[in-house]
């Protein structure tokens, strides 16, 4: 039992991140300190003093833990990454993770390639972006290669040079084929330098040295060429244009505004680059009433800037940012390797930007008002008519969903996929090789899976460690009825646990018909978002686990159980059958029974033993 009293004493006073935990071990709230000792304890003294938010989530939390840091600039980068990986109830949330793209120039190539990156490295070449826009993004690319004759191709130059004949490109007149050596790598440095030319803006000088070969093309009366030059031309007009901004005195910057109504928020950013707007974007975040705008826009900062891989040079703002604006910009300038500023205009070109970004958020939080309303319908509204429909008293947060797949009978995977939030979850779907059963017995099959995942959850959280195994479900749901139910009803009394087990009913067409709940039918109206949710519940996990199967049936890993077992060969494997008779009585052999077996050791038994009660080192779930 987590004695909250004695464990306030034993804080450090040095600078860290604490995070606050509820009854079910889920991380609610994640923060950082310059002083564990004086800041955790705060939270559990006399709540006069208490933000509204704080005195509703104290009576939660059941236990903290915290990690120390050397630094407090190292407390702000790892509360950026917690948040980002837990999510806390609690926190401030960015909801938009989404990753901007790049185009990337490789010079660090003999000859250098030009295209689109969703990931920033740290491997000498250039980067340009980020385009929030894809689609100007697209026609950007689509020009490049128009313009200059850069080779799209993945080939280790010159290594691979003159294994292929040149590709169509080269036929079309969109590359030299330096896979060929038709170029040399200096000409083809020459195109490489137009192009970056061209994308940090520098679009007048391309323009004239294209106007000039025209101009010489048609003397000459090479009139097709000059017809090519003519439309690379215009090409290069239309984009410079559309990038340009009118009286843009900025070099580079992001232009940042924030519209709330509640515990709504809307972030629009404006990105500037080499004195044009290369794109705008909207940010959707949820935040607790109490919170003021100040705190939203700076949880905003932390967590978007940590993770994009541009920090600009100037970051514009509509009001000031909390007393965390100094060390924000002294870690901001850390990333960027060099001094970034925070500004909040008054008048002049900058306020009018702020004050164009700001109305644009406005209009985009009245135009995306109802779609996410209707989102929230969608999902948490979902699982608040699942809830009631199933007269459960606490909230659906998290819930499972299993099923079996197997070809008559042979080789039987088990899947769980996770709908958070009515979201699906991704991170957390894992999939199971079944050990212990032979043939077609679904009951027995789910039992096995359901008792390894949570034999790895007892598991880990012995060990202190967090995962997406340690957090439990609210619900759990079956792929099946009553048979499948009663299977996972039994292994949770066997834990000691009491969580709602659901059955997802199909109809004679293999359709969703509703859901069995402690032994009774219940059905929902089939145009309503709760029943429309547990349809694509139901869908998922029987496609994952489908698909598994297929996988292992096309990459031939459909083998005996005792095969993934280290140490255990044919020789072995053998000798353990003919003294147990099935792979069951193997599953059900103490380590003493084991070592009756011939050629088995102490070592190999006790693998045996551990494999199939999920105390391997490396699970076949996550396989």
């Amino acid at each position: 039992m987590f004695d909250i009293a004695a464990e306030l004493k034993k804080l450090p006073q040095k600078s860290g991140v604490y995070l606050m935990k509820d009854e079910k071990g889920q991380i609610i709230y994640v923060g950082k300190a310059v002083n564990l000792k004086n800041r955790v304890r705060q939270y559990f003294q006399s709540s006069k003093n208490q933000t509204p938010k704080t005195k509703t989530m104290v009576p939660h939390i059941k236990e903290f833990e915290y990690i120390v840091t050397d630094t407090e600039m190292e407390a702000l980068i790892l509360e950026c990454t917690l948040i980002k990986q837990y999510n806390p109830k609690y926190n401030i949330l960015l909801k938009d993770d989404k990753s901007y793209p790049y185009i990337k120039v490789t010079v660090q190539e003999d000859f250098p390639r030009i295209f689109v990156t969703h990931k920033r490295e740290k491997d000498k070449a250039k980067y340009y972006g980020p385009f929030t826009d894809g689609i100007a993004m697209k026609e950007t690319i689509e020009i490049l290669h128009k313009l200059f004759p850069i080779r799209k191709c993945k080939k280790n130059l010159p290594k691979e040079t003159g294994k292929e004949r040149p590709c169509l490109n080269y036929h079309i007149g969109q590359c030299m084929a330096p896979c060929n050596a038709l170029i040399t790598k200096e000409a083809y440095g020459v195109y490489v330098k137009s192009a970056m030319d061209f994308l940090e803006g520098k679009h007048d000088a391309i323009r004239k040295q294209m106007e000039q070969e025209m101009a010489e093309a048609a003397a000459a009366m090479e009139y097709e060429k000059a017809a090519i030059l003519r439309d690379k031309i215009k090409a290069v007009q239309s984009l410079a244009q559309k990038q340009k901004m009118e009286n843009m005195a900025l070099q580079e910057a992001d232009v940042v505004a924030l519209v709330r109504a509640f515990s709504e928020c809307l972030v629009q950013v404006f990105f500037v680059r080499d004195g044009k707007m290369t794109g705008r974007e909207n940010f959707h975040i949820q935040a607790p009433e109490e919170q003021s705008r100040s705190e939203v826009m700076t949880a905003f900062i932390k967590q978007f800037y940590s993770g994009t891989a541009h920090i600009p040079r100037e970051i514009i703002l509509q009001e000031h940012l909390t007393d965390e604006e100094g060390l924000l910009q002294a870690y901001l300038s850390q990333r960027r390797e060099s001094k970034v500023t925070f500004t909040v205009p008054v008048k002049g070109e900058k306020q009018k930007l702020v004050e164009l970004a700001y109305k644009n958020a406005t209009i985009a939080f009245e135009q995306f008002g109802e779609k996410m309303r209707k989102e929230q319908q969608r999902t948490k509204g979902a699982m608040e008519q699942l809830r009631q429909a199933l007269g459960i008293a606490e909230p659906l947060h998290r819930v499972e969903a299993y099923d079996i797949s197997h070809i008559q009978g042979f080789a039987s995977v088990g899947s769980m996929v996770v709908f958070e939030d009515g979201k699906p979850k991704y991170s957390d779907y894992r999939k199971f090789k079944i050990k212990t059963i032979v043939g077609a017995n679904d009951y027995g099959s789910m039992q096995e899976v359901l008792t390894r995942r949570l034999n790895h959850a007892l598991r880990e959280k012995g060990e202190g460690k967090t995962s997406s195994f340690t957090r439990m479900p609210d619900l759990i749901l079956m792929d099946g009825g009553k048979t499948q139910v009663h299977a996972a009803q039994e292994i949770l009394s066997a834990f000691g646990m009491e969580i709602p087990v659901c059955g997802m009913v199909k109809d004679d067409k293999h359709r969703t018909r509703g859901l069995l709940f402690e032994e009774k039918e219940v059905h929902m109206p089939l145009t309503s978002e709760g029943f429309q949710l547990v349809t694509r519940i139901q869908d998922e996990v029987h496609r994952f686990a489908i698909t598994y199967h297929r996988k292992l049936h096309e990459t031939q890993t459909l083998h005996s159980v005792l095969d993934d077992i280290k140490g255990i060969g044919q020789v072995r494997r053998k000798a353990l059958m003919r003294h147990f008779g099935s792979v069951e009585k193997i599953a059900q052999a103490e380590v003493s029974d084991l070592l009756e077996v011939e050629n088995l050791t102490i070592k190999n038994a006790e693998a045996v033993y551990a494999f199939f009660r999920g105390l391997e080192n490396h699970d076949n779930a996550k396989r």
